[in-house]
């Protein structure tokens, strides 16, 4: 009861001071009498009733998502943040044309980012296609000059050429030998582009010049850096004389042997078969000889025989004291310690010992068990050069691996157990020269120079 005095008269003062108060007196949901008094604010012109407060939370939602979104539009997100009316804010017309300005300037850089891919893929495709072109074209070219003087129109792609240990006519010789400036004293006895020109069927005589290298083929991928091609001068069945192998010789397991029918097959890289070796070889080192693939297995001072036509080894033998993995390379390195070769007379191996402190020694070999036969000490540094091989029984050496004019510049003959020095011009083509092997056969030196597979023509001369 006091408390309802208290209100009555407390609106009666306020009544007094001109402000209208309005008493009223009701039930509660309880059944109690209650006063209330009702007064205008003086200062206030409507009460912040609670309603209020999510609307103010809202607002500042919105303001905290359009602030964002505008750091990340700073940031060049692309403001992925919310858009438009999302989160419950809106953007005016300029911040709206300028976002789909962005969007649709993103959108054509993605689509001009396209065209310039598939543009590209479109010339690298025309890259490759010209590159072979040019490739056919400059292999035909060589072939064309290295062959133009052949008698009766003879020429590549034609009837296949005899033998190459049948003798040819003096008149072809003496065109070769015009043509090349070879002095006449010499004319009868020569040995010209890989065709015997005396009464010896096996047509022997001293290296007397290299041609230009020719090009067969290009390996493409970083494993071709360096490797070995090679064909078979006495093949067995079913291979013939133009099978070709190759063996791309860089990375430590090395166990893929390239088998192609004919060199062509070999210029457009898709082979025959392949042959995985039971052991992997070691660098540049490997012959192909009586139907047998000769190599040096990695690690080892052995050589081996794989059987092509049982694809196993049928044959491997240390070679006494030969340094290996590094011990006596060839100027080039590559772990090229023990090499081997074929010549008109059969196998050999050309290596260095601790005994031969550094020199070149050179073993012929028994092609099917792998027995030394006899051996020979040369006074040439096997360090000092950067290749060699063997023509008729006597060494041949390289003077560089690299420089573009090189010079084949020692010889030593087994026959006479003597060495000379020589300046026959070698030419470095590509600047990489790590394989270099005579085919007797062929009569031509095969030849991997930086990834590109190429013979040189050579010409003999009896002393």
């Amino acid at each position: 009861m006091l408390g309802a005095l208290l209100l009555f008269w407390w609106g009666l003062a306020l009544g007094c001071r001109g402000e209208k108060a309005f008493l009223r007196r009701a039930d509660d949901s309880t059944g109690r009498c209650t006063y209330s008094f009702s007064v205008a604010s003086p200062v206030e012109a409507a009460c912040p009733d609670a309603g209020g407060v999510p609307e103010l939370r809202a607002e500042l939602a919105s303001l905290a998502a359009r602030l964002s979104r505008l750091e990340s539009r700073e940031r060049g997100t692309g403001g992925s943040g919310p858009r438009g009316n999302e989160a419950g804010g809106t953007w005016d017309p300029q911040q709206t044309a300028s976002a789909a300005r962005l969007e649709a300037a993103y959108s054509e850089l993605l689509r001009a980012k396209s065209r310039l891919e598939e543009e590209k893929v479109r010339l690298e495709k025309e890259k490759e296609e010209l590159g072979r072109r040019l490739e056919s074209s400059a292999q035909e070219i060589t072939r064309l000059r290295a062959n133009r003087c052949l008698p009766g129109g003879e020429g590549p792609g034609r009837d296949p050429p005899p033998s190459r240990w049948d003798p040819q006519p003096l008149a072809y010789q003496e065109l070769q030998s015009e043509r090349t400036e070879v002095p006449v004293s010499r004319l009868l006895e020569e040995t010209t582009l890989g065709r015997p020109g005396g009464e010896d069927s096996a047509g022997c005589g001293e290296l007397v010049w290299v041609g230009e290298p020719i090009v067969f083929g290009r390996a493409e991928s970083i494993a071709g850096k360096y490797g070995v091609w090679m064909k078979d001068p006495e093949p067995v069945p079913p291979f013939t004389r133009e099978t070709t192998w190759r063996v791309d010789a860089v990375g430590t397991e090395v166990r893929q042997l390239f088998q192609y029918e004919a060199a062509e097959q070999l210029a457009r890289g898709y082979p025959a078969k392949v042959h995985i070796l039971p052991r992997p070889l070691e660098s540049t080192g490997a012959v192909i000889y009586r139907g047998g693939f000769f190599f040096q297995p990695r690690r080892s001072r052995a050589v081996a025989r794989y059987d092509l036509r049982g694809e196993a080894v049928t044959a491997e033998k240390e070679i006494p004291g030969a340094g290996y993995h590094g011990q006596y390379p060839y100027a080039w390195g590559g772990y090229t310690d023990i090499d081997l070769a074929v010549d008109e007379t059969g196998l050999w191996v050309i290596y260095s010992t601790e005994k031969a402190r550094g020199a070149i020694v050179l073993s012929k070999l028994n092609p099917e068990t792998l027995e030394i036969q006899r051996t020979w000490e040369t006074n040439i540094r096997k360090r000092g050069v950067a290749n060699s091989f063997v023509i008729c029984g006597t060494l041949y050496t390289v003077s560089s691996y690299s420089t573009p004019n090189a010079t084949i510049n020692f010889a030593y003959d087994t026959a006479t157990g003597a060495s000379r020095t020589l300046s026959i011009p070698f030419e470095n083509r590509f600047r990489y020269l790590s394989m270099v092997d005579y085919n007797p056969t062929e009569r031509q030196l095969f030849a991997w120079d930086s990834f590109n597979m190429v013979t040189y023509p050579v010409r003999l001369s009896h002393a």
